[in-house]
């Protein structure tokens, strides 16, 4: 769990990615394009993770991707501009690769580690520590670097010292609390997606893939969003995370039984109401109080409960590919929205991408509670 919120500290940085281009004459459009070198990344390490994990311990995948993400933060530390223009998009490639391994290395190991009645409480109590690691981090480095004077360079480096720990931690994990039994050879999940769109777990899946654009869209652009107004992005990542891991925590055991279907709505439900709370921000910053307490509570709640659906959805044999098409298509929703939001907040304004996540948001509502005609 310590290794987890290290390396989620290592996502959560990504926020500030487009504070370091503004600082150094770029825009919003600039770190859009960058964090879409990370989806390339991510669409190379969960592969990889998916396909080996049978012959290499889940665990261990998750520890060299920590230890890539470290790189990665290195190397965007070691620059003093944005030339030579290749570099920041390495960065983010080394970044969105490690992340992506830890992203579906980490749940695999704990999944292969738990029978299905503990798996729900305990990809709960993960998730309440990668959300605090993704949430706390742009926090505690923002402070360092507008109240400590730390450069933003140097912040990086401190998550790069943290992905190192998180790297040595999990492998630790990996040697504590062997696997087995053991495969001998690779895992085929790319054909699944046939048997998975006919099954229960392609709609948590979809759903994954919408939710990761709504996440990324209000995180990744808040300090844009809170540009001009007296609200701060600081404040909204601190109620969201908090409001996330407190209610992960306290309902971990409760979520499990309640009826799926009214419970996934009314988390949606929160989740639009706290992204329109967003477009009146600039009259009060206590709009933003209440949209970071109702998407923190919403989405905080509905990703551990989606996760758990795509895997008992799916049946025994596709469970290992479902978590794997789950993450994927979450992927392509945190970094691949990042360049088209970019441009859409730059070009259109910040209603128009305030109402772009509503609409995401929206559609992974209508899937959750429209279903298929048999």
């Amino acid at each position: 769990m310590l290794g987890t919120l290290l390396t989620a500290a290592g996502y959560g940085a990504t926020f500030l990615i487009s504070l370091w281009f503004r600082a150094h004459g770029g825009t919003d459009i600039d770190a859009g394009s960058t964090l879409g070198m990370a989806l390339i990344g991510t669409l190379i390490g969960v592969p990889a993770v998916g396909w080996s994990a049978g012959r290499i311990d889940a665990a261990r995948l998750a520890a060299l991707g920590a230890f890539t993400l470290a790189c990665g933060y290195a190397l965007l530390a070691s620059l003093r501009g944005l030339e030579p223009a290749h570099l920041p998009g390495l960065a983010a490639l080394l970044i969105g690769l490690g992340w992506g391994m830890f992203y579906l290395g980490a749940p695999l190991a704990l999944s292969e580690r738990l029978t299905d009645s503990a798996r729900g409480t305990a990809f709960t109590r993960f998730s309440a520590f990668q959300m605090t690691g993704i949430c706390g981090s742009p926090i505690l480095l923002a402070l360092a670097v507008t109240h400590g004077g730390f450069p933003l360079s140097t912040a990086f480096i401190g998550v790069a010292v943290g992905g190192l720990v998180a790297s040595l931690l999990l492998a630790v994990f990996a040697l504590r609390e062997p696997r087995c039994p053991r495969e001998g050879a690779l895992r085929p999940w790319v054909r699944s997606i046939a048997t998975l769109g006919r099954s229960a777990a392609i709609r948590p899946i979809v759903m994954a893939g919408f939710g990761g654009a709504v996440f990324s869209g209000m995180m990744a652009f808040q300090g844009s969003l809170s540009e001009g107004t007296r609200a701060s992005a600081t404040t909204f990542f601190a109620v969201h995370a908090g409001t996330a891991v407190i209610a992960r925590l306290l309902l971990a055991r409760l979520l499990p039984t309640w009826s799926r279907t009214p419970l996934i709505s009314c988390l949606l439900g929160c989740l639009i109401a706290g992204l329109a709370c967003l477009l009146w921000v600039p009259v009060h910053p206590a709009f933003q109080i209440a949209a970071a307490v109702l998407t923190g509570a919403g989405y905080g709640l509905l990703y551990p409960l989606i996760q758990t659906w795509a895997v008992h959805g799916a049946r025994q044999e596709d469970r290992h590919a479902a978590l794997t098409w789950f993450v994927v298509a979450y992927f392509i929703g945190i970094f691949g929205f990042p360049p088209f939001g970019g441009w859409l907040l730059v070009t259109a304004g910040k209603a128009v991408f305030i109402w772009a996540l509503v609409a995401l948001a929206a559609l992974e509502l209508a899937v959750a509670v429209l279903k298929r005609r048999t």
